[in-house]
This record gives structure tokens, C-alpha cells and sequence, in this order.
């Protein structure tokens, strides 16, 4: 089992920054990937990025390319979302999962947090 929690989610104004974390506990070593998704209402659940735990090497879809860093801290088994230049089209639910290998499909992943809400106003 994994545990995973989210938390720094907030309301910003566009062209604002948030940092979101997603804290890991349990067999945290089965899970090699780790990965940012994001659910706007009435859309499909997107994975903005993912890290591999082992290299540190993180990847990132092309709509927040250039915007959205994701690291890690595994001393404290924690991920990170480091969100700049944010715009309104960035508001969504946002999830860390983890999966063995970083699947695409939202499906494949079967470890998820809580959730939390980022709000971005024009």
C-alpha cells in the first residue's frame, strides 16, 4: 500500500505561482514513477507530468511546458509542483499517483492522493 497527500493548492491570479506537494508513505519502492495529474469539470483527467524516483528525471506534457517544474525531496519521500505563469486554463483538481513504470493512462495508475484545488482567476 501507498499513502499519498497533497496539499498547497490555492486561488491565484493569473500570472501567479503555486507550489503543490504530495507526500509519500508505505511501499513507497514499488513505484518507480511518480505523477502530476489535473481534472477541470466536465474534462478527461490529464497528466501534466511525471518523475522517475530513481534518476530524478522528470517529463512534462507540452500544455505546461516551461511552466510547471516537478522535483523531489526523498528524504522526505515528497514530490513536488512548482506552477509559475499560471492562467485560468491551469484551474483543475489537482492528483499525485504513483505507478511502477509512469503509465499515460490516468486508468493504469492505482495509488492516487486526496486531491487538491487549484483556482486561477483572470
Amino acid at each position: 500500500q501507498v499513502l499519498l497527500v497533497e496539499s498547497g493548492g490555492g486561488s491565484v491570479q493569473a500570472g501567479g505561482s503555486l507550489r503543490l506537494s504530495c507526500g509519500a508513505s508505505g511501499n513507497t519502492g514499488s513505484r518507480n514513477c511518480m505523477a502530476w495529474f489535473r481534472q477541470a469539470p466536465g474534462k478527461e483527467r490529464e497528466r501534466v507530468g511525471y518523475i522517475y524516483t530513481v534518476t530524478g528525471r522528470a517529463y512534462y506534457s507540452d500544455s505546461v511546458k516551461g511552466r510547471l517544474t516537478i522535483s523531489q525531496d526523498i528524504a522526505k519521500n515528497t514530490m513536488y509542483l512548482q506552477m509559475d505563469s499560471l492562467n485560468p486554463e491551469d484551474t483543475a483538481m489537482y492528483y499525485c499517483a504513483a505507478h511502477p513504470f509512469c503509465s499515460r493512462n490516468w486508468r493504469d495508475y492505482d495509488y492516487w492522493g486526496q486531491g487538491t484545488q487549484v483556482t486561477v482567476s483572470s
